[in-house]
């Protein structure tokens, strides 16, 4: 048998709909939106973005959007289980995406288990780093360094930052998030060592120092680095709150005196674009300041997703801090960079089993073997590095063929 007959995909779950809802949905075409949808619909939210878009307060072009096949995603949000927050509608079926399918979309890999309720799990994935992401500047990190290290995970959520050091080979330490269920996913996928807490907590603050604290007696063989990025809500253009006065915003500070008080060999920092234009970058500036002053070298990029062979246009802000003041690193290389190259929703999607809005498919088994390399990657029949090595770009182009055998696709 064939993995394909004996795996059932977890979490493949698609939210219920309303009755109004189902009605939106069925108007809306693939690459659609709001604009699509008849005016006899009895909607006031949708009356309420015709007139904000009449007095050229924006477009809201993703709000009711239904996804294209043959590109890849807007943002994965934490909304993704209603159509009318952003462009979450199914490229050919009748429903919002489901959470595997929106894990997909953010390269969790399909035996990737999220645990808690529907809200504790759309808000896992939808604010998760695209572990594959994570898998690069891992990568990177280890070229400027000359080997892997250890990794503490604050604000680890799922897990999207932690699986991807895992991924290239890092040893992950312990985790830490407020959230127990974000935790339970994380100690069943990444690693068992979890604090749960506020790091803006006195006594969650000094159990965390503690245990790095033993770690770095323990562990001296290799760097020790601490991966995190607060919540993104405060932050976050969807936010109604986008100011230092949003508690969630001060976090970082308390990321700032953990790393002074344990004096790690580096850093990431990573969070939602829209901090960038927060009081017109002033919060920005202040963030990369205040982390200047507990690191020699400090380096920051914006990444999109889409250009790293991951399924969804995601944009991130990165900071890369490090003790060596002859640390030099370069941003991850682009293996995605046009249109022609992007791995598409349909790429990413194809071989899971329909459903209908309100189905749990959660035992159902893939439709067909594997049609590319990212269903592959998805589907473990291929690790992050092979993926990585078929995505990467030579300075000749090779040509790839595929043959088709029973068990999926293989590269010749």
């Amino acid at each position: 048998m064939t993995k394909s007959e004996t795996f059932m995909i977890p979490n493949h779950k698609a939210a219920k709909l309303s009755e109004l809802d189902m009605m939106i949905v069925n108007s809306v075409p693939p690459g659609g939106n709001w604009k699509n949808i008849p005016l006899d619909v009895p909607s006031k939210r949708i009356e309420q973005i015709r007139d904000s878009y009449a007095q050229g307060k924006g477009s809201r072009s993703t709000y009711y959007g239904r996804l294209l096949p043959d590109m890849p995603a807007y943002t994965i949000n934490t909304y993704f289980n209603r159509p009318g927050n952003g462009c979450h509608i199914h490229y050919e079926q009748d429903r919002v995406l489901s959470q595997r399918e929106a894990a997909r979309l953010q390269s969790f890999p399909d035996d990737f288990i999220f645990f808690g309720g529907q809200t504790a799990i759309n808000t896992q994935i939808g604010n998760a780093v695209p572990p594959f992401l994570a898998f690069l500047i891992a990568k990177e990190i280890e070229k400027a360094i000359g080997n892997t290290g250890y990794y503490i995970d604050l604000f680890s959520g799922a897990g999207g930052l932690g699986l991807g050091f895992k991924w290239a080979g890092w040893t992950p330490l312990l985790a830490n998030d407020i959230e127990e269920k974000y935790l339970q996913t994380y100690s069943n996928n990444v690693h068992k060592e979890v604090l749960c807490g506020s790091i803006s907590d006195n006594e969650t603050f000094s159990k965390i120092a503690d245990k790095i604290s033993g770690f770095k007696k323990l562990y001296f063989d290799k760097q020790l680095w601490i991966l995190g990025g607060p919540p993104c809500q405060g932050f976050s253009t969807a936010g109604n709150a986008r100011t230092m006065d949003d508690p969630r915003n001060s976090l970082f500070m308390h990321y700032k005196s953990l790393l002074n008080e344990i004096k790690p060999n580096g850093f990431i920092f990573e969070n939602v674009a829209g901090l960038l234009n927060m009081e017109k970058g002033k919060v920005f500036e202040r963030v990369k300041e205040e982390f200047s002053s507990t690191m020699k070298t400090m380096n920051g990029w914006i990444l999109n997703s889409e250009h790293y062979a991951i399924p969804q246009r995601r944009k991130r802000v990165i900071l890369v801090g490090s003790n060596d003041p002859l640390f030099s690193i370069e941003p991850p290389q682009k293996l995605t960079e046009d249109k022609e190259s992007w791995v598409s929703v349909k790429d990413a999607l194809s071989d899971l089993p329909p459903l209908q809005h309100g189905e749990d498919g959660s035992g159902k088994y893939y439709i067909h073997h594997p049609e590319n390399d990212y269903q592959l990657f998805m589907r473990g029949n291929i690790t992050p590095s092979e993926y990585y090595e078929r995505n990467i770009k030579p300075l000749y182009k090779r040509a790839m063929s595929y043959s088709i055998n029973s068990s999926g696709i293989e590269r010749t």
